[in-house]
């Protein structure tokens, strides 16, 4: 196994290997302003969806059809990286339906809780960044294939119950036992520990790696908060559910 792998696909080596020469290189800054501009971009879309939502309009389409456009988007990010520079931004408006559908649905139920999870997402950004740089927690190869093992085992799991949901059968991480709970808790920590990777990664490119790399590595931190935020916002609600 590589040193430099990652469980991120975005931060694989497949996309870092480019044949053209550049003078410019991939800076920290630029990966800010990229990522910062497309949390803009969800924001603004998440509060459009959530508007039509309080007026009454049905948005269930916004929520799946962000979600399974992102999905398309990043297939095809993964085959034409060089396109990445156009499709990232509309990897963020196609989140920004997702997370719009998903975030009304779960405010119209429970007032505040998006903001709370967002909140949390925020501050476990900042305190998974603040553990990198200190070198509090070290990214040794074992951490990583930890990391990688578990994450890929959750994704697993994922698309199963999605398939047998298909058949009328409902998966246990979908309900509020302990259980399901525990799952959800699981992988919220994996979500913030791929951060890590992402971090290490990143720190490696830098002045190496194109500028047009920061597209790529943009869409990499995205695919990681927007999943740290989606578990944390489900773990909230089955909390409250349950409590």
């Amino acid at each position: 196994m590589r040193l430099d792998k990652t469980s991120n696909p975005a931060f694989s080596n497949y996309f870092w290997d480019d044949k053209k020469s550049s003078s410019a290189k991939m800076t920290v800054s630029g990966i800010i302003i990229k990522s910062l501009l497309c949390i803009a971009i969800i924001a603004a879309i998440t509060v459009y969806v959530w508007s039509l939502y309080s007026s009454g309009f049905d948005i269930e389409w916004f929520l799946y059809g962000g979600i399974i456009s992102s999905i398309i988007i990043s297939v095809i990010i993964s085959y034409k990286h060089d396109w990445a520079s156009f499709l990232v931004p509309l990897y963020a408006i196609a989140k920004g339906c997702f997370l719009g559908g998903l975030s009304s649905f779960a405010h119209a139920k429970f007032p505040n809780m998006p903001y709370q999870a967002i909140g949390v997402t925020i501050i476990t950004f900042f305190t998974i960044l603040f553990l990198y740089q200190t070198r509090i927690i070290v990214v040794t190869q074992k951490l990583k294939s930890i990391i990688i093992t578990a994450a890929s085992s959750i994704f697993l799991v994922y698309i199963i119950s999605w398939i047998l949901g298909f058949f009328g059968i409902q998966s246990f991480i979908w309900g509020t036992s302990l259980v399901a709970i525990a799952f959800n808790v699981i992988a919220a920590v994996v979500a913030s520990l791929t951060l890590l990777l992402d971090f290490q990664y990143i720190e490696k490119q830098k002045g190496k790696a194109p500028k047009s790399k920061e597209w790529l590595a943009t869409w990499g931190l995205l695919v990681s908060l927007v999943w740290l935020y989606v578990e944390i916002l489900r773990l909230m609600k089955k909390l409250a559910i349950r409590y």
